[in-house]
Order: C-alpha cells, then structure tokens, then sequence
C-alpha cells in the first residue's frame, strides 16, 4: 500500500505540472486529501506492522501522519482560496509543490532507517523551496536561496553524524543501520563516536525543527512565504525535524553516559531557543515573523522537555501536537488580516476587531492557546515540563525558562493586542480591503477547539499512544 500511494503521489504531481488547467489541479488536490486521509487510515489499522522493509507504522509516525492529514486538510482549504486570483502556472506549481512536499514528509515520518530517512528531509527541502519562492518576490528569492543552502548545509551535517553512527555499527559487523539494530549496538559502543554524532544530527536537523542553532532558515522562510505555506512548515516540517532527532535521541540513549550528555545538550539548546526567541519578538514589528520566533520559542520548550526525561517525555510530544494546531489556525489567520490590511507590518495593523470580529474571535483564542494560558492544553504540557525540572531538581534551567517564556508572552500581549483594539501607528493602505467570509475562519476555530479540548480531556488511545512513543526511551 505504500509503494501505490508514493506512485499515485507521483503521477499526481505530475499530471498538475503538465495539464495546464485550473480546475483539474483543484480537483487532483482534493483527491491527494483524500488519499492522504485514507492512507492515514490504513496506517491505523497496520499498526506496528512494516512495509517495503525501510518503513514502519509506529507509535511516533502515526501520530504525526495523523497531525499531517488534518493540517493539509486545512491547508489545502486555505490554500484554494489563497490562488483564486493566481496565474494557472503558479497555481499548478504550488498545487505540485504541495503534493509532493506531503508524501516526502509521510516518507521521513514513517522510514525506521537513518538513511532513508535523510532521503525524504533532503527531498521537503526541494518541495517546500517551491512554496516559498511563490510570490516571486525579491524578498522570497533570498528566503528560497537561503532556505535551500543552509538546509542543505544542515543535511550534509547530519549526513556526517550518519558516518559516525554507521561507522560504529558496521565495526560490529553488522550492515544494516535501522534504528533497531543500532539501539542494540551503541551500549556497548565508544561513547565520544556517539556524541560527535548526536551534535551533528541536531544541528543538521534543527533546520527543520527550528530549533537554535539553525533556526534562522526557519525565521526567514515563513516571513516571506504565503502564510498558510507558514503555517505548514511551522507545524508538520518542524515535526519531522523533531521526529529526526528523536529516533537517533533513542537509539544513543541505549549508553547511559551519552543518554546524560544528551540532556544536557538539548535543556541548553532549549534554553538558548528561548533567548533567542524572547530578544526578538521584543523588537519584532512584522506579524508573521513573530510567529515564526514563536514557533523557536516552543521547539525550545520540546527539547527541554526532552533533555529532563520522566514525565518530560510526555510533555514533549504532548506539546508538539498541541502546537502543531495552535501554530497552524495562528498563520492562517494572520494570512486573514493581510486581506485587510495589505500588510504584515504591525505598524500598519489595527482594530481588527472592528473589521472583522470572527477573525479576531479567532486570533485572540489562538494567542490563549499559543501563550498555555488554560483552557489552553498547552498549560498542561508546558506544566508537566515544569514539574519534571522542579522534581529532578534543575533550577539553573527552570528559572530562566520562566523567565523569557514571562518575556516572550509579554511580547505576543503586546503585539496581538495592538493589532486587535489599537489604532494604527502609520497610515493604511489606500487599497480596498479584501473582504473575508466569517465561514474562512472555521477551521482555525476547529483547530483551537482541539487544543483547548486537550486541556480537559485527553482521549485514552491519544494517552496510550503517546506512552507507546515514548515506552522505547530507555529508564
């Protein structure tokens, strides 16, 4: 069943780059979401279960394939309101882009091997460059060329810690470097090999978490893209970074020395995302890029999750999921209020509540959810992480946490709120705004309405799979 959704994927995108007509990308994108919901399912249904050797329905793939089939849903939505006006060319590149971005994504999601794994990130590296070059703006030509170079420095990266790893693997004798048969090896194997490969796969990979120190690829690509293209990369793309360097974080935790260096490193680079996070958004004037350091400032909350281990584990993934919704209805609607105000820029936004209150409604609940103030679900996840620092005693890394998530929270008040109830600082634009039907804003609410559900009430099976995710951690 894999091998005939990556064909269909294929046939797909190509069938939109070379029938030049509108109306048959739309409804070949339709039918990509359908299948993508549907292969969702099956995965489901074979759970555990693995095909074409280098690919496996665990617990981790199946809850971020499951994340992927409503944020492209969602996406999709958005995105077909979004080329209404657009040049059938364009049209069918971002519709092919799309398209192909997902199934590699599927692809890194699912791949139980290093190297196939590095396949499918270097492969959303070439889709997702499409998406962001799509307004062909100068602006998005130096965000492309940027995203693309430093991306690939980050992969070449960790391409280098998959020598290390590998290297240490085939002294054994073994051939093979899926993540099982390298958990079994690295107990026993020289410690300072798998240490130069954990820094080397984290900074490779942060390019696509977003995660300092590579967050800067991040940063600039969601400013300048279309915001629901935003929203995607800061939702499914961070996932499969995070996935990345989780799936290597276990096997390595197999030797308990490197397991305790390990969390060391990722609470520092945790913590240096919150800085960094926080410095800017005080300073930024520019929406989407201060949801962009938003996202560095939650990536810098997993990893200290991560790094303290025991009840952090759960917070860790807890939170990616709920962020992943939050981060998505957040991009979407800043997408909403460029319609009116022509403009990004702070300055020139305000009294978005007069002009179109459903939108507002909607931002206001995503600042809540973005900000863990309950009923937000992130409160839960954010205080699990609290409780694991406080319980295992690191304060050098709980009291600065605190502190700019305090900084960073007062950045996102400020700002939102301005755009929400405040008069303009600079004139507007004198072009007519694009009027937005309230019924657009449905699908931020419907995403919000997830995350504040997860506040109250988590489901079993969403308990039971995140405890299968992390049950493979070592104690």
């Amino acid at each position: 069943m894999l091998l005939i959704y990556f064909i269909i994927t294929i046939i797909l995108a190509v069938a939109v780059v070379f029938v030049n007509n509108r109306t048959f990308s739309k409804m070949t994108m339709l039918l990509f979401v359908a299948i993508q919901i549907a292969f969702n399912v099956f995965a489901l249904q074979h759970y555990n279960s693995i095909e074409l050797t280098y690919f496996t329905f665990d617990a981790p793939a199946i809850i971020f394939l499951t994340i992927l089939s409503i944020i492209l849903t969602t996406t999709t939505y958005h995105s077909l309101i979004y080329l209404r006006r657009e040049y059938k060319r364009r049209f069918n590149s971002y519709i092919a882009a799309l398209i192909v971005l997902s199934a590699s994504i599927t692809g890194a999601y699912l791949s139980n091997s290093l190297t196939v794994n590095w396949i499918f990130v270097e492969a959303t590296t070439l889709a997702v460059a499409v998406l962001i070059y799509h307004e062909r703006t100068q602006q998005a030509l130096e965000a492309t060329w940027k995203y693309v170079f430093l991306c690939s420095v980050g992969i070449a990266m960790a391409y280098m810690g998959i020598l290390f790893l590998s290297s240490t693997v085939h002294a054994t004798g073994t051939s093979r470097i899926t993540y099982q048969s390298m958990a079994e090896i690295v107990a026993h194997a020289n410690p300072v090999y798998l240490k130069i490969t954990f820094i080397f796969i984290l900074i490779g990979y942060s390019t696509k978490m977003e995660l300092f120190p590579m967050h800067t690829v991040g940063i600039d690509a969601n400013s300048v893209a279309p915001a629901q293209v935003g929203g995607f990369i800061s939702s499914v793309m961070v996932n499969v970074g995070f996935l990345s360097i989780f799936r290597v974080y276990i096997v390595l935790a197999n030797n308990a020395e490197v397991l305790l260096w390990m969390s060391h490193v990722l609470m520092l680079t945790g913590v240096l995302s919150l800085l960094v996070a926080a410095g800017y958004m005080l300073k930024s004037t520019h929406n989407k890029r201060m949801l962009a350091y938003s996202t560095l400032e939650n990536v810098g909350i997993i990893a200290i999750s991560l790094g303290v281990g025991g009840i952090g584990y759960y917070a860790a993934f807890l939170h990616i999921i709920l962020h992943s919704f939050t981060k998505a209805g957040l991009f979407y609607q800043v997408g909403q209020s460029k319609r009116y105000f022509h403009s990004y820029e702070l300055n020139k936004t305000g009294n978005y509540f007069k002009l179109f209150p459903a939108g507002a409604i909607a931002l206001l609940l995503g600042l809540i959810c973005i900000t863990a103030i309950p009923p937000s679900g992130m409160f839960i996840s954010e205080f699990m992480t609290f409780k694991a620092l406080i319980s295992s005693g690191n304060w050098i890394v709980f009291i600065p946490m605190v502190l700019l998530l305090t900084f960073v929270m007062y950045a996102l008040f400020v700002r939102i709120f301005h755009l929400l109830f405040s008069e303009p600082l600079e004139p507007i634009s004198l072009i007519e705004p694009v009027k937005v039907n309230p019924v657009e804003t449905i699908s931020q609410y419907m995403l919000f309405a997830i995350v504040i559900y997860l506040c109250f009430i988590r489901p079993p099976f969403l308990n039971d799979i995140i405890n299968q995710a992390i049950a493979v951690i070592p104690k």
